[in-house]
């Protein structure tokens, strides 16, 4: 508008409105509240979630480093030394071998003729296991029978003018010195008789040895030649052995007793025999003789003990397990054979105490096969785990599941 030259703006802005609380709409405030319910209830299922899963997290964890706990505890079976009263007995290992056992050789040279016995043939003493053609020896007897009847004849004629010179010299007929040279002539004739008898008798001997013969009453355990093989006399290099006897009626079982059990070997003592072949069946034997010497090699001694065996069942050369009681009556401490441990320092055994494993020194005695004499280190109260692992040391975990034998 223009007004005295004045160029007036208008004043066409509205009159200002009176000043209201700005209220928001009724709709707009229920979205609202909704929203936010709807924030707090993800919120609250995100926060029990999260909730959830570092629980589970935690539980988990906390389980694998309870099951780690136990699984590093070593579960063992323990058992507890006994003592042993009463005679004590050792088991030891013995060779059964025939009372008499002979290789049988050739007393003459020649060629086999023939054989009688085979291995496992029994023979009587003096039967005939073979005959040996030895015509070498026949011809030299034949020979030797000659010259001893030549001498024989010699020296019944020199005996004869003997006698006649020694009646001639009562009436002076012929001298002194006729008489000793008849007289001596019949002497050496009478050696030389001596002589041709004594060849006679070694080739009879050799002629004899023709015929194999067995020296005791046994059985054949090994025949070494057979018919058509040259025989060669003697023992040693290029000797033929021909036959070999044992004697089994009754055998020797030889055993190596330790040092400590030395007091087992007792002569007259009874000893047990027991033969994996016979199982349940036991033998009787005598201790016959021991060496009365330990052997500084094994810190053994050598015993010897006869049996009975003309039921024929033992064999010789048999494996024996041989039983021998100690004398008088001994209480020992023994622990079984499965809790012992064989360490680079010793001999050792694992004790529990106060729940781990303890490691013990210990002196063994007597062996008896499934348990030991324990000398020293033990308490009769001591818990022994049995089959320990050979990686255990002391201060291992262990529990206690059962208790052995």
């Amino acid at each position: 508008m223009i007004e005295n030259g004045v160029t007036t703006q208008a004043n066409t802005a509205p009159p200002p409105a009176q000043t209201q609380p700005t209220q928001p709409p009724s709709a707009p405030r229920r979205m609202s509240a909704a929203a936010i319910l709807f924030f707090i209830v993800v919120a609250a299922a995100l926060g029990f979630f999260v909730y959830r899963g570092i629980g589970a997290r935690v539980s988990a964890e906390s389980t694998l480093v309870r099951e780690t706990r136990e699984s590093s505890i070593l579960d063992v079976a323990v058992t507890h030394p006994k003592f042993v009263t009463g005679a004590q007995e050792v088991v030891l290992p013995g060779n059964a071998q025939a009372f008499i056992d002979a290789p049988i050789y050739a007393r003459t040279s020649g060629y086999l003729r023939k054989w009688n016995a085979d291995i496992g043939t029994r023979v009587q003493k003096g039967e005939v296991l073979a005959e040996i053609e030895s015509p070498e020896i026949d011809a030299q007897l034949l020979q030797a029978k000659a010259n001893l009847a030549t001498a024989n004849a010699n020296l019944q004629l020199a005996q004869t003018q003997a006698t006649r010179w020694q009646s001639l010299i009562r009436t002076n007929a012929v001298s002194q010195d006729e008489v000793d040279q008849k007289t001596g002539a019949m002497n050496a004739d009478k050696a030389i008789v001596t002589a041709d008898e004594a060849n006679v008798h070694n080739l009879e001997q050799q002629a004899a040895f023709e015929k194999v013969t067995a020296p005791f009453d046994g059985v054949v355990t090994a025949r070494r030649t057979d018919v058509g093989s040259l025989i060669n006399a003697g023992v040693g290099a290029g000797a033929t052995e021909l036959f070999h006897v044992a004697a089994i009626d009754r055998l020797r079982v030889f055993v190596n007793v330790p040092e400590q059990d030395s007091r087992a070997a007792q002569g007259g003592a009874t000893a047990s025999l027991y033969l994996t072949e016979f199982p349940g069946r036991t033998f009787t034997g005598t201790i016959a003789r021991n060496a009365n010497s330990i052997d500084p090699a094994s810190r053994t001694l050598l015993v010897e003990i006869d049996v009975d065996n003309h039921a024929g069942l033992l064999l010789p050369g048999a494996y024996v397990s041989v039983h021998l009681k100690l004398p008088g009556t001994a209480k020992a401490m023994t622990i079984p054979a499965n809790t012992m441990l064989f360490r680079s320092e010793g001999l050792r055994v694992a004790l529990v105490k106060d729940g781990k494993a303890e490691m013990t020194p210990v002196h063994v005695g007597r062996d008896f096969g499934d348990s030991l004499e324990i000398v020293d280190g033990l308490k009769i109260s001591d818990s022994l785990i049995v089959n320990p692992p050979d990686s255990l040391v002391s201060g291992t975990a262990v529990r206690v599941l059962a208790s052995g034998r």
